[in-house]
């Protein structure tokens, strides 16, 4: 067989080092080194449980032959030359992969986007870190990219059933993302490397054919006889296609709240709700490689922490090794917190949301809202939190872990990657009740299972409530319509049906499809 696949193991120090993949492969297979002509990595896993830890390495190696490359999958792409038939709304992983699937099949996609272009969405972010000043439309959630652009990058999923998780890879690879993202176990792009893979999406776009508009926010839904007509933009103009396709992320509140008010059927959902616990990185390295130094050639390290608690989820969310805690608030007057972290990963900090598990039952209280009960219940914690703070600006309450935990008022705070600053607050009180005692439990139970996480060296800041949408908007599980509004094409997070870029994307790949089909079978009816 001229290609065979085999797997070795490595110092992390020799992980990187080709010559040292070939003698090991010759080794493997019994071959001389001569017959190897090249040598491509399929998939590359750090092993912490052991000690030292190890790379585990699987390659592709080629006997007596080298390899064929095979075509970008961008080059098939046509360009096309007709009016928009379908409006994208939304510019994120879902809508902007969206585009690039209706643009396969020969169909015009109209972007739309509240927010601003990435390079000038820059300017509102530094506006928020520096003084606080909130852009409702542009910010760490809305803007070219979503609240993914500026998320560290993460592509973990556990989506594999719902399309090629390759093609996402090989599509972020082409237009500027590291090779290393094809073959790493928990492969990531970084926030600084993002905005540059976001803006060459938006050009590939453009060049086929595609409309890419900002600073476009949908403020009505144009309903004709069980069809959407079109969109109104910023209150004043209409924009007509033959088909909506929804992929506002997981804060467009007043999205939902306009399909609410046009009637149109939304439904509260289950989501989690908790705060961001900071360590300095050098423990983190420490408790889960064992050494008192990070070993040479190895990341700074992450974890992943769950447990029950009161019939509850607790659970670790979005962990940024290496990385910042930043504001993601998108209204004055509220405080949310996210975290980020570049392509080395090299801050002195890592952060990670803990959060708890909110089922339906747990909004009771907030019934008079109908299906934005969740809404209500998040707007609530986000307003206490900025309160919190102590002055008008993102600054953001905080407590020593161990001070949360006993339930006393933190009389000194350590140092913190949050660059608005923070300030001490008796978050055991200020949190709900059901969310602060599982909290409370749940960082006993996680320093239990990683000895050391418990530790006078860690704080929280609250809040970390943008998990997930609170809302689902319903949509057949075939068609992926709305059941209500057959040319309405709910999509990606913010309708409820992904969790992170990777899954997004695939989302938007799947309903762009669904709308292939719907045209298909409208032409047959015509």
């Amino acid at each position: 067989m001229p290609i065979r696949e085999i797997e070795i193991t490595l110092k992390p120090e020799q992980a990187q080092d080709r010559d040292l993949w070939k003698s090991a492969a010759a080794r493997k297979l019994h071959l001389p080194v001569s017959r190897i002509k090249a040598i491509e990595p399929l998939r590359r896993s750090i092993d912490a449980r052991k000690r030292p830890p190890q790379v585990l390495l699987r390659l592709a190696v080629y006997l007596d032959q080298l390899p064929v490359s095979s075509p970008n999958l961008t080059s098939t792409l046509p360009v096309l030359s007709e009016a928009p038939r379908v409006i994208v709304v939304g510019a994120g992983p879902a809508g902007y992969f969206a585009a690039l699937e209706l643009l396969e099949l020969g169909i015009v996609p109209l972007v739309l986007d509240r927010g601003k272009d990435v390079r000038s969405r820059r300017k509102d972010l530094r506006q928020i870190q520096q003084f606080g000043v909130v852009d409702a439309d542009s910010n760490y959630c809305f803007g070219e990219g979503g609240a993914g652009t500026y998320s560290d990058g993460k592509l973990y999923t556990r989506s594999h059933k719902r399309g090629s998780i390759a093609k996402i890879l090989k599509l972020l690879v082409e237009h500027g993302a590291d090779p290393d993202i094809l073959v790493d176990a928990h492969p990531h792009i970084g926030s600084n490397k993002l905005p540059r893979v976001v803006q060459n999406i938006r050009e590939t776009l453009e060049s086929h054919g595609a409309v890419v508009r900002f600073q476009s926010r949908v403020s009505d839904l144009l309903v004709e006889k069980g069809r959407l007509a079109g969109v109104v933009v910023n209150d004043a103009e209409t924009l007509h296609a033959e088909a909506v396709l929804l992929a506002t992320g997981h804060s467009a509140r007043d999205i939902f709240e306009l399909l609410q008010r046009r009637e149109i059927r939304i439904e509260a959902k289950p989501f989690a709700v908790g705060v961001r616990v900071e360590h300095p990185q050098p423990l983190i390295d420490r408790l889960q490689y064992g050494s008192p130094v990070r070993p040479k050639g190895l990341p700074a390290a992450a974890y992943r922490l769950a447990c029950q608690v009161s019939e509850r989820g607790v659970y670790s969310f979005c962990m940024c090794p290496g990385g910042w805690i930043v504001p993601a608030s998108t209204a004055p007057g509220e405080l949310v917190i996210n975290g980020m972290s570049l392509s080395r990963r090299d801050n002195e900090f890592a952060n990670s949301g803990i959060v708890v598990s909110v089922e339906l039952e747990d909004l009771l209280p907030y019934q008079e809202h109908g299906p934005l009960a969740g809404l209500a219940f998040q707007r609530e914690i986000e307003k206490m939190a900025f309160l919190a703070g102590g002055d008008d600006t993102q600054r953001a309450p905080a407590q020593r872990l161990s001070d949360f935990v006993e339930g006393r008022l933190s009389a000194t705070l350590g140092p913190t990657s949050y660059i608005p600053g923070i300030h001490s607050a008796p978050l055991h009180q200020l949190l709900p009740a059901g969310i602060a005692a599982r909290l409370r439990e749940g960082f006993r139970e996680f320093g239990k299972k990683m000895k050391g996480f418990y530790s006078e060296e860690a704080q929280i800041l609250a809040v970390e409530s943008r998990t997930s949408s609170p809302v689902r908007i319903p949509r057949d599980a075939e068609h992926l319509n709305h059941p209500e509004i057959a040319n309405l094409f709910p999509c990606g997070e913010g309708a409820g049906y992904a969790g992170g870029i990777v899954s997004a994307a695939l989302d938007g790949q799947n309903v762009a499809r669904a709308i292939g089909r719907f045209f298909a079978e409208d032409a047959k009816k015509k």
